[in-house]
């Protein structure tokens, strides 16, 4: 296994240097035209704060400058959508995290604590106080809540801790509280959206998302739904926590053992034809999964370690572009079960980055 992620470990290295020394540096990557990293249109997409993540990671595990002044320069860039305000939404996490909290915590740039800081602040404000949930999105979308949530509510468990104020805190357990109630079915499968009457907070329905249907199961919001509960059980110590993170990572894992290859369909109940892959699905599950192993006992361990590999090692070896032509590693990435199917996208190659570094004994971004 070692050999492996060092090899692994070293491609990377390779890939990312050369694709930052020839890129524009003035744009986020999303995904890649023609095998180049392209930007969103929307300065407000919640994948916007990943690239700097990949930076921040990078410059953490080998200290070149070059990765700093990129996150850096990236971070600045966000504050087009953080002071423009009108367009954020429940994804400040996603952005914010892995940006200017990740920059803080590595340099103690005090302008990068604040705009951390601002995000939590608009995170919270989104609480529902009778449904006890941060909703989704914004317009008419008053009484939902998605799983993607989950990852984005650790901003709040940092502010709190920062600011030595415990409501941040409250308002991020009473959400996962009601995510781990509504949301994870008895087998351990996911919703990826509910709607919540927003005046009484009395659950309504659930509704398709990005999976195929009503009552199927989006690979990456399980993804999420494992790796969020397992961030909440690191900031909490409360066992519910882990035991749903546990939960949904079984489901995860036989659904997986269930397919042809171990990587993971765009949804684990769609029709066997057309076959949608979601590597994105796999990468996220596979740093979740390393997560887990940390906090069960040596009898549990191995379940979660082995699967998390298998994850990274089978997506290396189908899906990986380590040429140098090609700006993303990452590849057969899916937006949707209805749209942007076989394309890399940008947190793909940030959890790929951040379960491999990982496995090197490093911390992720998200804690």
């Amino acid at each position: 296994m070692n050999k492996w992620i060092d090899e692994v470990w070293e491609k990377t290295q390779k890939k990312l240097k050369h694709t930052i020394s020839q890129m524009p540096h003035d744009m986020i990557p999303y995904t890649t035209k023609n095998g180049k990293f392209v930007a969103h249109e929307h300065p407000y997409w919640w994948t916007n704060g990943f690239w700097a993540g990949i930076m921040w990671l990078m410059y953490q595990a080998t200290g070149d400058e070059d990765y700093k002044a990129l996150a850096q320069k990236n971070e600045i860039m966000l504050d087009k959508a953080l002071y423009g305000f009108e367009g954020l939404h429940h994804d400040v996490g996603f952005m914010w995290l892995p940006s200017s909290v990740a920059s803080y915590k590595t340099t103690q740039n005090a302008e990068s604590r604040k705009r951390g800081l601002m995000a939590a602040a608009i995170l919270a404000s989104r609480f529902n106080t009778q449904g006890n949930f941060i909703r989704a999105w914004n317009g008419d979308a008053t009484g939902w809540a998605i799983i993607d949530s989950l990852m984005n509510i650790p901003l709040l468990y940092w502010a709190s801790d920062e600011i030595k104020d415990p409501r941040y805190q409250q308002i991020a357990i009473k959400h996962a509280d009601t995510l781990l109630e509504t949301f994870v079915r008895p087998d351990g499968s996911i919703n990826h959206i509910n709607v919540f009457d927003p005046d009484t907070g009395e659950y309504l329905e659930s509704l398709q998302g990005q999976a195929y249907a009503v009552g199927s199961c989006w690979s990456r919001g399980q993804a999420w739904a494992i790796y969020g509960f397992v961030l909440s059980y690191h900031y909490t110590k409360q066992i519910r926590y882990l035991d749903a993170a546990k939960l949904t990572a079984h489901y995860f894992i036989a659904a997986l053992s269930a397919q042809d290859e171990f990587v993971p369909n765009c949804d684990f109940r769609s029709p066997k034809q057309p076959v949608y892959k979601d590597t994105t699905a796999g990468m996220i599950a596979a740093s979740g999964l390393i997560d887990i192993a940390k906090y069960v006992g040596e009898h549990e361990k191995d379940l979660y370690l082995t699967s998390a590999l298998k994850l990274l090692r089978e997506t290396e070896k189908r899906y990986c572009d380590w040429t140098l032509e090609n700006d993303a590693i990452v590849q057969m990435g899916t937006e949707a079960y209805n749209k942007g199917h076989n394309i890399p996208i940008i947190y793909g190659d940030y959890y790929f980055v951040e379960a491999i570094l990982k496995l090197k004994g490093k911390e992720g971004l998200f804690v």
